[in-house]
Order: structure tokens, then sequence, then C-alpha cells
């Protein structure tokens, strides 16, 4: 009988229409210091040469899935939940980047909490243009590297009026929850991380690294892009959906500061994508 051995991670990669990139970020992953992980690239029915790229790989670790039909991004990304083995899980979108040691780094901090009080670690991350050109690095605002309390990342998020905890591959979490909060959920398409964050959150504390150990891609055509236009209606209609949530003890001040911040931000958004992408209007 063929005996599997569990792996400690599972990084997943949902991908649709990656291939220009998608190169990239299983390098990354291949070349990742820290060694028991599985990879699952999961092809949402990708009709360009996706497909090519994975088969060009020769790795017992990467495990590749190619759906018969386009399912989207919130069924793709809860099949990664499905088809992960591992003790800790990250997503990585096609289009991103990590550091060499940023598994490493994740797991020795999770590893390193035996009470499990720590649901989720998350670093600071480099936005690279599609060249790989680093534009800016984005912080967690004024922390150092240490636990933060999850009722903090919740309030400060929601007054930010945007995700600080990051993009999906800046973040490693116990794939043990995922069983007891359940999936993703795109009904806001937006924010279907936070939203999970926030799920998350509600089960303990977070780290946080104040080094990026991840790159996220922003490019022309880019999914995160094309949803982006309508961040501020998705973020408000995600933040009254959190208000009418008891634990997240939310008071009005929070949702009036997210509310105004959200479209603050959702205008620089769009000048960064027009200055720095030569996209837009």
């Amino acid at each position: 009988m063929h005996s599997y051995s569990i792996p400690t991670v599972s990084v997943c990669i949902p991908t649709y229409c990656g291939s220009t990139h998608l190169g990239a970020a299983i390098d990354s992953v291949l070349s990742q210091d820290f060694t028991d992980f599985e990879l699952i690239i999961i092809d949402d029915n990708s009709p360009d040469q996706t497909s090519d790229v994975v088969l060009s790989y020769e790795d017992s670790r990467i495990r590749y899935i190619k759906n018969s039909m386009n399912l989207g991004p919130e069924v793709n990304w809860n099949k990664c939940l499905t088809e992960s083995k591992g003790k800790y899980f990250k997503l990585l979108p096609h289009d991103d980047v990590l550091a060499h040691d940023c598994l490493s780094r994740q797991v020795d901090i999770l590893e390193n909490d035996p009470n499990e009080c720590m649901v989720l670690v998350f670093c600071a991350r480099n936005i690279i243009d599609q060249k790989g050109n680093v534009i800016t690095t984005r912080r967690y605002p004024r922390a150092k590297t240490g636990v933060i309390a999850s009722q903090s990342l919740i309030k400060k998020s929601i007054r930010r009026g945007t995700n600080l905890l990051g993009e999906p591959g800046a973040l490693l979490f116990r794939k043990s929850l995922a069983e007891t909060i359940g999936g993703f959920d795109g009904s806001i398409s937006y924010i279907i991380d936070l939203d999970y964050w926030f799920r998350l959150l509600l089960k303990g504390d977070a780290f946080y690294i104040n080094q990026p150990l991840v790159s996220f891609r922003v490019a022309p055509g880019s999914w995160s892009i094309d949803i982006g236009v309508n961040q501020s209606d998705d973020f408000i209609r995600f933040m009254s959906r959190c208000a009418q949530t008891p634990s997240y003890s939310l008071t009005f001040i929070d949702t009036l500061l997210g509310r105004l911040m959200a479209k603050a931000n959702n205008y620089l958004r769009l000048l960064f994508y027009k200055f720095y992408l030569r996209i837009g209007n």
C-alpha cells in the first residue's frame, strides 16, 4: 500500500489565464529554503498556455489539476482548500512571488506557538510591476515584528477602509481552522480575502513580520485591478455586514471613518494604476 507523507505546508496557486507570470510564481515556491511543502496548481480551465508552463516542471511536490469548466475565483479558491493536505496553508495568486525564506520564517512562528494562540502570520509585501520592478512596499501601519491582537487588526482595517493584512500570498494560516470556519465567500468580490482573514481572527491573534516576504504584482489585466474599480462600494458593503456581527465589536465611529477612507483609497488606487501602470483614463 502506498504511504503518503503529509506535508507541513500546502502552497496553492489558483490560476486562470496566468501563463505570463505563472512560471515566476512556481519558481519562487520551488526555490524556498523550507522544502517540506506540496505545491498544488489548480487551473480554472484556462484557454492560454498555462498547462504548458506547469507541465514543463518535473518536481514530485507539484500537483496540477485542470478544471473541466471555468468555476470562478470563489469555487477555485475553495477547491484549493479542499485539495490541500498540509498543516499550514498558503494561497498564492499566479502573478505573485515569494521571497526565498518566506515559508521558513512564517512556519517557524506558528510552530513555536504550541498553544495555537495565533491563527495566522502575515508580512509586509513589495508591490511590483509586470517586469518585477519594486514600485513600493506596504507595511502594517506603525508596527514592529510581533503579535497583534485580533480585535486591533479588525478595527484598524475597518477604520483605514482597506485590507491591512495583505493579499493572500502574504499570509500563512493553520489548515485546521478552515474546517472550522468554512470556505471563502466571494459574494463581495473585492474583499474575498479580507472576509476570510476576519473570520480567522475571530479564533485568535496574528503575528506580523515587518519585512517584505512576498511580492504582489500589479499589471494590466490582473484580476485584482479589474475588481479594484469597485473597491469602495465593495468595502462599504463588507463593512456594513461586519457591523451587524457582534463578534467584530464595531462602533458607529469605526464604520464612519471606514466609509470615508474607503472612498479616498479607491481614488488613490486608481491614480496609482494610471500613473504607474499607464492604464485607466
